[in-house]
């Protein structure tokens, strides 16, 4: 099975948070596939929460071999079909690039972010609810 995996799945992962085991069951022996985007927005989650306070460069570290370690598959996605999503979802371009990738590897989207779902199911991509 082919699955396209969002960054809130992928942090959930590497920082043990509490729906790690059950995705790990979802995606054993699954295929996951991303947009190259998202070693940026795992960046991007990770420095947010030293601005918060919530994670030292020690775990940020930690956290980032770990996903190193996650054998997924990154596709570009294309800039124009993205942007349309975009408008036509009223979403971020960076959640668009998700519903791009699944759309284009016919694969469902693994995601926690409850407002990516809904934009996904209504551009015709299967949700996999954790």
């Amino acid at each position: 099975m082919d699955y396209v995996i969002d960054t809130s799945a992928v942090v959930a992962v590497i920082l043990n948070e509490a729906h790690k085991a059950q995705l790990i069951a979802i995606t054993k022996g699954a295929n996951l596939h991303a947009p190259a985007s998202l070693h940026w927005e795992v960046g991007n989650a990770l420095s947010a929460m030293f601005k918060r306070d919530r994670l030292s460069l020690e775990q940020a570290l930690k956290a980032v071999h770990h996903y190193k370690s996650i054998p997924i598959r990154f596709h570009d996605v294309g800039l124009d079909t993205s942007l349309e999503l975009a408008k036509r979802y009223d979403l971020y371009a960076y959640d668009a690039y998700f519903i791009d990738c699944s759309l284009s590897v016919s694969g469902p989207l693994l995601t926690l972010d409850k407002a990516l779902m809904t934009a996904a199911q209504r551009a015709g991509v299967e949700v996999i609810e954790v």
